[in-house]
């Protein structure tokens, strides 16, 4: 599992489909709200919790197809789907590698873009803490939306389509929390049920994806 981790994080540098790409986007999002909506300070630090758990939503979304594109197109995954290594681990090593190179640049990214909307102070921890949390389990539905639309061509939209709906939740629950640690109130429930859609993606979403994948490449 450590060698399969290694060799995607590689490849997904190498490929440029991660690290730079989302960072970029996250980065061309919040820099041009402020031009879109106006240069009010109070009305940037209202609506700075949604924009910043938007576009990290989104940055992530951009490399889904990646996931296992490459993997699909060299006859890895035929092989991976014959190993002694259950599928199912080796598919959430996909998607730990995915978080790592698309999702934790976001994360240490966020508290330094969070500037340019003049998020209030006490926001910045909840922010971290509520992506920490919440981008897994973008990753791990990602990974399932690519085993379904794996082989399919021009499958990104199909992709997308397919994901942003399983998405909502966790977009909700996020932008909450950094809107309530924002406003100085208590985020513990939505940071709660944060961590509980994550947990529970995490338990049962790799199945879900094997099986959708043994099916796909039949």
């Amino acid at each position: 599992m450590r060698a399969l981790l290694v060799r995607d994080l590689r490849l997904a540098l190498r490929a440029g489909g991660g690290f730079g790409l989302g960072l970029a986007f996250f980065l061309i999002v919040v820099v041009l709200v402020p031009f879109s909506v106006g240069p009010q300070s109070e009305l940037l630090g209202r609506i700075a919790a949604g924009v910043l758990w938007l576009a990290a939503l989104l940055a992530c979304l951009l490399s889904l197809d990646r996931i296992l594109a490459l993997d699909f197109e060299d006859g890895t995954l035929d092989v991976l789907a014959t190993a002694p290594l259950p599928l199912e681990a080796a598919l959430s090593v996909k998607a730990l590698a995915h978080w790592l190179t698309t999702a934790v640049p976001l994360v240490v990214a966020a508290p330094v873009l969070a500037v340019l909307l003049n998020l209030p102070a006490a926001g910045y921890g909840g922010l971290v803490l509520s992506l920490l949390l919440g981008t897994p389990a973008l990753s791990v539905i990602g990974t399932f939306g690519a085993a379904l639309t794996v082989g399919i061509k021009r499958g990104g939209l199909l992709l997308s389509l397919l994901v942003l709906p399983l998405y909502v939740p966790t977009l909700i629950f996020g932008a909450e929390a950094a809107r309530r640690s924002a406003d100085g109130l208590d985020a513990t429930t939505p940071l709660l049920m944060l961590a509980g859609i994550s947990a529970g993606v995490l338990a049962l979403m790799p199945f879900a994806s094997a099986a959708v994948l043994r099916v796909n490449l039949r």
